[in-house]
């Protein structure tokens, strides 16, 4: 069959979500949670408190798999139909898979010696303490062998992502090899389905200051607000530390061409957009005329820049894989190899997928899965994410710093008459927030 047109741009519908008042209902959470630790009628709001929290945190996860499948579709469709688009767009997907494995094995790496070096405080474990058990991850040998799903409905009962994430991947890469009126088909039933589940999703987000105020309430109460607000604290600095490699090395790539000052100094508009904003597609227009400062061809640019703000975020597997091995950490769950592996697999793959959405969402759709294939507890991250605006910050800036270097390297790779005809409308740009 022939190859099909995936180019037409996903619409996805925008929210607008209370991050500042779900960031609010944590802090109130722990402040009251801490008045009432240690006081007779503490037991007594408990049983009030909790079941609130976990209907909004399993209201949470009911939708991981319906969304994250449909993302991975269109994600990786659109993927493909970029591959296409010239020897320029294929040289560059190869830069941004050599700097996704790189973002996540420095973590894998890093992270875990992080966590040795500057422990969390004296009663983090108390803070994400759950009834809940952490997943059987196999074996060297059963990993290869779960790679591959034999009933993939049961495999998503099991929650069990691995297998789902390489089973939605070839059915995306099939999609391309449709008919065009069968692949748009497909597209648009998998754009439909994103759709009604960002709308749930962004229901149940509406009322994450209520089911985090009570989360966090019942954590405070147990471990003290002391314990929760440094572990938070500790936690948005160890995560964001690996967006930060990720950061160094986008700037080490950079200067490799355009010099150290010259680099830095061209950056610098970007990056105060990429702060101000935590957006990279708001970005875009700074990191165009970075580009043009920095002498990248006008053709190179306009069509690397673009794309990678569609389909590039070169912190998310670093930083997605650190707050799963953080939460492993405090669980005290010994990762294995092979949940490394399934983790940075699954990182490779979801980071495509997910990098249209509004940070919350991003942060529950991108994390949720590498969690449950690394058997990491998922629960944690319903308190985690009413912090996640801090560590966007070091997202976005490392992004952006990686897409203009991304630029850069592609548009030396490039063949330097400049006559390859690029596409440039082959993606369009989409908004990480």
């Amino acid at each position: 069959m022939s190859a099909s047109d995936t180019t037409t741009p996903t619409r996805l519908v925008t929210l607008k979500l209370p991050v500042w008042w779900t960031f609010g209902g944590l802090v109130c959470g722990l402040i009251a949670g801490s008045l009432l630790a240690g006081r007779p009628f503490a037991d007594a709001v408990l049983p009030f408190s909790e079941p609130v929290g976990t209907l909004w945190l399993r209201a949470l996860q009911m939708t991981i798999i319906p969304l994250v499948a449909a993302l991975l579709v269109l994600g990786i469709t659109q993927l493909a139909s970029a591959a296409r688009a010239g020897a320029t767009a294929r040289r560059m997907l190869a830069f941004v898979a050599l700097a996704l494995v790189f973002s996540g094995l420095a973590t894998i790496i890093a992270m875990p010696l992080l966590l040795q070096a500057v422990p969390p405080p004296a009663g983090a474990q108390s803070l994400l303490a759950a009834d809940v058990e952490a997943q059987q991850v196999p074996g060297l040998s059963d990993f290869f062998l779960s790679l591959i799903a034999p009933n993939i409905i049961a495999a998503a009962a099991e929650t069990a992502m691995l297998p789902l994430t390489i089973f939605f991947a070839l059915f995306a890469v099939a999609i391309t090899r449709l008919s065009p009126e069968q692949s748009a088909i497909l597209r648009s039933f998998f754009e439909a389905v994103a759709n009604a589940m960002l709308l749930v999703i962004g229901w149940v987000l509406w009322l994450a200051p209520v089911g985090v105020f009570a989360l966090a309430l019942g954590v405070a109460v147990r471990a003290g607000g002391d314990a929760a607000f440094l572990t938070l604290l500790h936690y948005i600095l160890t995560v964001s530390a690996m967006g930060g490699i990720v950061l160094v090395a986008a700037y080490f790539v950079g200067m490799l061409r355009h010099g150290p000052s010259s680099f830095a100094r061209a950056m610098l508009p970007a990056q105060a957009v990429a702060i101000s904003t935590q957006s990279s597609l708001a970005s875009l227009p700074a990191m165009l005329a970075t580009a043009r400062r920095l002498g990248i061809g006008e053709n190179v640019a306009d069509f690397v820049l673009p794309l990678s703000v569609a389909i590039f975020r070169a912190t998310s597997p670093a930083m997605n894989l650190a707050v799963a091995i953080y939460v492993a950490h405090l669980f005290g769950i010994e990762l294995s190899v092979p949940a490394m592996l399934a983790g940075l697999a699954v990182a490779f793959v979801i980071s495509i997928g997910s990098v249209s959405l509004p940070g919350t969402i991003s942060f529950v759709v991108s994390i949720g899965p590498i969690a449950l294939a690394m058997g990491v507890p998922v629960e944690p991250l319903a308190l985690l994410v009413a912090v996640e605006m801090l560590p966007d910050i070091m997202r976005t800036l490392a992004n952006v710093t990686a897409d203009v270097a991304l630029a850069g390297a592609t548009d030396r790779a490039a063949p330097e008459n400049g006559a390859e005809n690029l596409a440039t409308d082959s993606a369009p740009a989409r908004s990480e927030m």
